[in-house]
């Protein structure tokens, strides 16, 4: 008994030791290509106006945007961030709720120099906050273009089944952050990351009894990302931190969608919603409607995509934007 307690007790020990090698590993080969403003990492490229803030999904982050932001930034300087939690941004003891999201925006871009209004750009959770964006600071919205947005309807009123997938979701999530301090995380993307399945795929059965299934999507959408961004991907969702922002946004997933949104924001702007192909019937029919709430609104549905329409089909997306920009 004594001898497997030891055992035990050496392997977390090594998992902890293991866990900050690699951040400060991380740190020096994984520096932020950015800068911190207002609390929020900021990546800002290219030159001209009007200026296009690139705002990531629910736990995604700037290095999401890059297929988007590089071509786009040879026309207009384009911004993507980190919000706070994620990637580059320190965690913020702010509850994340609306208000507080779009406040840290308005703060971050005032305190950025960006001349506005801008052309805002959302993927899924970042289309809705920056609806949310559009309606308390209209002046500062020039256009608008929603990649496959979160519709209110998806998670309000939430059913049982939807609850207990968000149960189940936040659960995992701070089990993540567990096992992210253990090194677990670390060494099953690594191992993924590398070519190697057996071992993650064991961890992942092990810890969710759901076998591979996430954590094979997950590295399916990095793999669609540029290589040389593979290593901060991992880096950031090796990060207790991650986990943990992840979880308090998921808790909150019905209130967000509860939110009352006044869809006249939207009347007066160029906007253009894009859905997914592979999307349901209910949410390119909501997505539908809110393109049709602007009086220059535009509904587009990108073939052979799936949510993640930026990485599948980035030439919908930067045809948008360049649309929206000149109109």
């Amino acid at each position: 008994m004594f001898l497997f307690l030891g055992a035990l007790l050496a392997l977390f020990a090594a998992g902890i030791l293991y866990q900050w090698v690699g951040e400060k590993r991380d740190s020096r080969g994984c520096p932020a290509p950015g800068r911190i403003i207002a609390g929020l990492h900021v990546y800002q490229t290219g030159r001209g106006e009007p200026p296009v803030i690139l705002e990531a999904g629910i736990a995604a982050s700037s290095l999401n945007w890059r297929l988007v932001q590089e071509p786009l930034s040879r026309e207009t300087t384009v911004a993507s961030y980190d919000r706070a939690g994620f990637a580059w941004s320190p965690a913020s003891a702010a509850p994340r709720t609306l208000p507080n999201l779009v406040e840290e925006l308005r703060r971050m871009l005032e305190a950025s120099g960006l001349p506005g209004p801008y052309v805002v750009v959302g993927h899924s959770f970042g289309g809705l906050l920056l609806r949310h964006f559009a309606v308390a600071y209209p002046r500062m919205v020039k256009g608008m273009v929603l990649v496959d947005p979160l519709e209110p309807c998806e998670w309000y009123p939430v059913s049982e089944e939807q609850a207990w997938r968000l149960g189940k979701g936040v659960m995992l999530a701070r089990r993540g952050a567990t096992l992210a301090r253990m090194g677990v995380v670390r060494l099953a993307l690594d191992l993924l990351i590398s070519g190697s399945t057996v071992l993650p795929k064991f961890l992942a059965k092990a810890t969710s009894g759901r076998g591979s299934v996430v954590p094979d999507r997950i590295v399916g959408e990095i793999r669609k990302l540029p290589p040389e961004v593979w290593p901060a991907v991992r880096a950031h969702w090796c990060l207790p931190r991650s986990f943990l922002t992840m979880a308090s946004y998921l808790e909150r997933l019905p209130e967000y969608c509860a939110a009352p949104l006044d869809s006249s924001a939207l009347r007066n702007i160029p906007l253009t919603v894009i859905s997914a192909q592979r999307n349901s019937p209910k949410v390119i029919e909501a997505h539908r409607r809110t393109a049709e709430a602007s009086s220059q609104g535009v509904h587009v549905i990108a073939e052979d995509s799936g949510h993640w329409v930026h990485l599948d089909r980035p030439d919908i997306v930067l045809d948008a934007i360049r649309a929206v920009s000149r109109t």
